[in-house]
């Protein structure tokens, strides 16, 4: 079942190519949405596709880049809305 995956992650997340990271790992799971930089120092993740490959993400969130330190991942999860094509960072 598809469905949507909203996060905020925290921590030392910035500066350190997580975007990019989350990226390619979004990509290789066939996921779909995008990834910011919040000026709070947060990222937040929005991301679609099937239920597993998503919840693979969610583990991958947690532990993240191997250069960021990820304190706490804020997690909701949604319906499907097939809005976007592919995963892209959001500037």
């Amino acid at each position: 079942m598809a469905r949507q995956l909203q996060c905020v992650v925290r921590g030392r997340v910035q500066g350190v190519f997580f975007r990019a990271s989350t990226q390619r790992e979004a990509r290789r799971l066939g996921l779909t949405g995008w990834v910011q930089n919040r000026p709070d120092g947060s990222v937040e993740v929005l991301a679609e596709g099937e239920e597993d490959p998503l919840k693979e993400f969610l583990v991958w969130l947690q532990r993240g880049s191997t250069a960021a330190r990820v304190d706490r991942v804020d997690t909701r999860w949604r319906g499907f809305s097939g809005d976007h094509g592919d995963f892209r960072i959001v500037e």
